[in-house]
């Protein structure tokens, strides 16, 4: 497939609105989609593994938000990684087993000059992911202006590198 990327920042929060923490990506996304920002496109997905693919395709910046749980650090830290940042967490496994480094590397493979340039992620550290609520904790509540000062900023950056 030839065609040229799009300059629109495309922002993706991951996360399930029911599984309590979970839901940051999705809260975080749409913050950003109420800011009304020109050049960035939003979307909320419960996807990952290969899924993600598809949804990537096409876009110069990509900017994933979701939740982590690494024990490394305080709930509502947050952390942005790199894909070079999973390279180890690169694997050969089932479709079902892919991690969003994994799927990142095949796209490239089959889709190689329509897949993004820069890709970021941007992860907030929580701590429940496991209770079914609407309402995520209150360390999580609080990280959220943060994490969504940490999108704004990234986009910034990546509109006025172009």
């Amino acid at each position: 497939m030839n065609g040229k990327l799009s300059d629109v920042v495309l922002v993706i929060g991951l996360g399930s609105p029911i599984m309590s923490d979970d839901a940051i990506g999705l809260r975080v996304v749409d913050a950003i989609d109420a800011m009304n920002l020109n050049n960035v496109e939003t979307r909320q997905e419960a996807i990952g593994g290969l899924d993600i693919i598809p949804m990537i395709v096409g876009y110069r910046n990509v900017i994933i938000v979701d939740a982590i749980i690494t024990g490394a650090c305080d709930p509502g830290t947050v952390i942005i990684f790199d894909p070079s940042d999973f390279e180890p967490t690169v694997a050969n496994a089932s479709a079902h087993e892919f991690n969003l480094a994994t799927a990142m590397k095949i796209g490239k493979q089959l889709e190689p000059d329509m897949m993004p340039e820069t890709v970021r992620f941007i992860a907030i550290e929580v701590s429940d992911i496991m209770t079914v609520s609407e309402k995520m904790t209150d360390a999580i509540e609080k990280a959220l202006p943060n994490a969504v000062d940490a999108v704004v900023e990234m986009i910034n950056d990546m509109l006025t590198s172009e």
